[in-house]
């Protein structure tokens, strides 16, 4: 057994506080259960609880320092007079499971034993219930941990989804960690980013427990025509000058389908029209809005006609489009 001082990476005026740390750290570095495929973590773990049984206790760790008990917690015997065996008696209330049980650890129940060293049982409680709720159980005075079973990884997952899968259906495909394809309900008002916990869909524990949850990130597929606006959507819906000066209605889509938007006379390009209930579901029930942005469009190739118009206009009916602010 090494020097409980360097396996637990302390020096020897270290604080109470500061060689609890030190083991907290390496136990649940080394914790086995999280080390299935490193044979010599077993080995480190049992190798810090020993460090720890012996510094992590007052009484014992003035018996180290003054050479009174080796780093295995046993008593240094010293001969006397005629090779007697004058010495130390052998703390027979200490018994050491933990050096070569590496994941089990029986405690005497004596006073001074381990489980008085600095909360030893508050820390293996801690570290063996964040593994998978690991159980202490008392018999004949003495006490033991045994790791129960350890659930299974969370399973992160995306699923893409379009803004008419959302308004229309809620719902979206996820294949599972399992290999199993199911259809998820999507929460009113979910937004791109939130994230849906399927309980137990995770990945399998390696130790018997519980399955993992998986946790499904929604990420709304771009649109060709919309943009999200918290529970509106936007379009921009171009107008011809003609449809602009002279109203009229227009095809407008919609998530649910096209609907007729009325038009007014003259109006501006940049007007904003609502089209209400069609946007994207809301928490509090009900539906967004359609926020229609029009915008006038010129033809593409110039028009004397329209250009001899516009000339006449200007001289006969000249009008101001810009605010003193532009001034």
């Amino acid at each position: 057994m090494r020097d409980p001082y360097s396996v637990l990476g302390v020096t020897k005026n270290a604080s109470e506080a500061e060689i609890k740390k030190a083991f907290r750290k390496l136990a649940k570095e080394y914790h086995p259960d999280q080390n299935a495929d490193n044979p010599k973590a077993k080995e480190r773990f049992s190798e810090a609880n020993q460090a720890y049984e012996i510094l992590g206790d007052k009484d014992k760790r003035g018996q180290f320092d003054r050479g009174e008990i080796d780093a295995e917690g046993k008593p240094k015997f010293y001969g006397g007079p005629g090779g007697g065996g004058a010495g130390f008696e052998g703390f027979s209330g200490f018994r050491n499971a933990g050096r070569r049980g590496g994941f089990r650890f029986e405690q005497g129940g004596g006073p001074g034993g381990p489980q008085d060293a600095g909360g030893f049982d508050d820390i293996l409680n801690d570290i063996l219930g964040g593994f998978g709720g690991g159980k202490r159980r008392s018999a004949g005075g003495g006490a033991q941990f045994h790791a129960g079973p350890t659930k299974g990884a969370d399973a992160n997952l995306i699923a893409r989804v379009t803004l008419e899968d959302l308004t229309n259906h809620g719902k979206v495909q996820v294949k599972l960690p399992s290999g199993k394809t199911v259809n998820v309900k999507i929460p009113a008002g979910t937004q791109s980013g939130d994230k849906i916990r399927l309980k137990g869909q995770g990945f399998a524990s390696a130790k018997s427990g519980q399955a993992g949850d998986a946790l499904v990130e929604v990420r709304i597929t771009p649109h060709k025509l919309f943009k999200v606006d918290g529970a509106d959507i936007r379009v921009e819906v171009p107008l011809t000058l003609y449809e602009a000066v002279l109203g009229g209605k227009v095809r407008i889509p919609t998530l649910s389908g096209a609907v007729n938007l009325t038009i007014p006379e003259n109006t501006s390009s940049g007007k904003t029209m609502r089209l209400k209930g069609k946007g994207l579901p809301k928490k509090e029930g009900d539906h967004g809005d359609l926020l229609v942005s029009l915008e006038i469009v010129l033809p593409e190739q110039s028009d004397e006609e329209l250009t001899n118009l516009m000339k006449s206009w200007k001289e006969v009916k000249p009008y101001t489009a810009r605010g003193p602010e532009f001034e």
